[in-house]
């Protein structure tokens, strides 16, 4: 696949040459690690939501917005556990080119990232309970300003991911 390369000005259209986005998505697993994450979350939000409730039938007070946090947590249900993580996967690109990594991710503003391979201190790999629970992991790669973060991929992709970009960037650091 050829990557378009910002040079300045296309000369037929006039306009700015835009980069297509990365290739690679992430493990589809992601999606059901990430409903787990999000459900365990808003299962803390209905036990506080029930809590609120048993309080205000002993107390005999403000019924109104126990239907209201009732209806906050359906919403956030909906929201956080059966829409976003879809979404989000279907954003979620990388792409490792012997320069740099661009990573594109965002649902509602889409961030698109170049880290240069000459920028890259270190890479990690790293796997929660959930991920794990999926034979899913994270990489993390890290620079002097932030580290930037590409979630759950197969753990052997990971692996190999975390291993290409090593060397990418040890490669790099020789050259310079």
């Amino acid at each position: 696949m050829a990557i378009m390369r910002y040079d300045g000005q296309d000369k037929k259209s006039g306009g700015i040459k835009m980069r297509q986005p990365p290739a690679n998505t992430i493990a589809r697993d992601a999606i059901k690690a990430w409903k787990i994450t999000s459900a365990i979350f808003i299962g803390v939000l209905w036990l506080l939501t029930i809590a609120w409730f048993i309080v205000t039938m002993v107390f005999s007070f403000l019924y109104w917005y126990v239907t209201i946090a009732v209806i906050v947590c359906l919403l956030f249900t909906y929201v956080f556990v059966f829409l976003l993580p879809k979404l989000r996967w279907r954003r979620w690109r990388y792409e490792v080119f012997d320069q740099e990594i661009y990573i594109q991710h965002g649902i509602l503003i889409v961030s698109r990232t170049l880290v240069p391979m000459i920028r890259v201190q270190h890479v990690d790999t790293k796997q929660g309970p959930i991920l794990r629970k999926f034979q899913l992991a994270s990489v993390t790669i890290s620079t002097a300003a932030t580290t930037h973060e590409i979630p759950a991929l197969l753990e052997t992709d990971a692996s190999d991911l975390r291993d290409r970009i090593s060397t990418l960037a040890r490669v790099d650091e020789d050259d310079v």
